[in-house]
């Protein structure tokens, strides 16, 4: 059973992370940028001429590791998932920089029989000068650990989906390769590249990072509705539903509103959404999140 009151008070140390322009264009291309080398959108983040960074690429900077290991906290390891992901950018992500980075436990739902869910909050600042960078919340799903009776904090609450049709519809096709390549953004989790692990884990072969996945929806999001702009993307959020196989085609369908779009990833060769609950603001003009770690 969970420690509420350890995870409360957990302290992280700094997190620190010096990136350059090759690792902003490895992470860019393990999500597939580039596959169309014509398109001049798809290169801007691939290219070192006028390169610019991918969004969803501060989610694994500055990243804490593996800390819910700490035996204090009373997680059962081994049936924690990925639950959420969120990322909001303070300022454009700059494709190469030397960050400082502030985290907490932003909060814990007790979700009873369910499970549990644990939420990291970390932001990343400048290093030089001060400014905060990009806020993210890494939820995690601890499906045995339920049942404490305490919570502390709170999240934003999912809004459903309209029913109307679709404004936007992306494909993308994954590469065969594609949790191979993604591995090298430092996840390097066997489930997503052996076998037999994977098969114990209760899988028919490796699945795709989560975290892959999930960036896959902001390369949809730049493709289908941006124009590659990435300035116009401020947040990104979405909930992991089902695994992707890598070389498997990804649908996300894409619902526009005032100054936001919400959106929904499917498998539809399975007939299984992947990713639900997704949320991007668009633009400017949008306030810093609660979950937001002062520097």
């Amino acid at each position: 059973m969970l420690n509420v009151d350890a995870l409360e008070g957990w302290e992280f140390p700094l997190l620190e992370q010096r990136y350059t322009a090759d690792q902003t264009m490895l992470y860019a291309a393990t999500l597939g940028f580039g596959q169309d080398p014509l398109s001049a959108g798809q290169l801007r983040f691939v290219y070192e001429k006028e390169l610019a960074a991918v969004p969803t690429f501060a989610a694994i900077l500055c990243h804490p590791g593996r800390w819910t290991a700490a035996p204090e906290l009373g997680v059962t390891l081994t049936k924690t998932v990925h639950g959420e992901q969120r990322v909001f950018l303070h300022k454009p992500l700059p494709p190469e920089g030397d960050l400082v980075a502030r985290a907490r436990v932003h909060a814990v739902q007790d979700k009873g029989e369910k499970g549990a869910l644990i939420h990291a909050a970390r932001t990343l600042y400048d290093r030089a000068g001060g400014d905060p960078v990009a806020s993210i919340l890494h939820s995690t799903f601890c499906r045995a650990d339920g049942g404490f009776g305490r919570e502390f904090g709170t999240v934003p609450k999912a809004e459903p989906l309209p029913e109307r049709a679709p404004d936007v519809v992306v494909d993308i096709e994954t590469r065969p390769e594609a949790a191979v390549l993604y591995r090298l953004n430092k996840d390097r989790n066997p489930l997503h590249i052996d076998p037999e692990y994977a098969a114990r884990a209760g899988f028919e072969r490796p699945i795709l990072h989560g975290l892959c996945t999930w960036g896959l929806a902001a390369r949809a999001m730049l493709e289908g509705v941006l124009e590659h702009d990435e300035t116009g993307l401020r947040s990104i959020e979405a909930r992991f539903s089902r695994p992707v196989f890598p070389g498997e085609t990804v649908r996300f369908l894409i619902w526009r509103e005032d100054g936001l779009c919400r959106f929904r990833a499917r498998v539809e060769a399975r007939d299984v959404t992947v990713l639900e609950a997704g949320r991007c603001l668009m633009g400017a003009g949008h306030d810093a999140p609660a979950y937001m770690v002062p520097a």
